[in-house]
């Protein structure tokens, strides 16, 4: 399993149009074969910073998702809405995998 770690630096005048772009992804990631772990919004501390997790069987299954992305309508509608709300300043990925014992 591979676990996908966001870190967005987001406009935090625009809290409830980012609120609504995450909404939107959480069942897309789903139905795309993925498990989605939520978004984590600013609460105390910065307030421009947002957090997102979601994992994939593999590496591979993410990157069938990622290649998929670009011709799955609800997708682009998500990446429009935040080009119109302009919410995101920034985000970095990260990719990690679990410890189980």
């Amino acid at each position: 399993m591979i676990t996908c770690h966001l870190r967005y630096v987001i406009d935090p005048y625009k809290l409830a149009e980012f609120e609504e772009y995450a909404q939107l992804w959480i069942p897309i990631v789903n139905r795309m074969g993925g498990t989605h772990h939520g978004y984590f919004l600013p609460s105390e501390g910065a307030n421009n910073i947002a957090i997102a997790l979601f994992s994939f069987p593999s590496l591979a299954a993410y990157e069938d998702y990622r290649t998929r992305m670009a011709s799955d309508q609800e997708c682009q509608a998500a990446f429009e809405l935040d080009k119109h709300n302009r919410s995101i300043v920034s985000y970095e990925r990260s990719f990690m995998r679990p410890v189980l014992g």
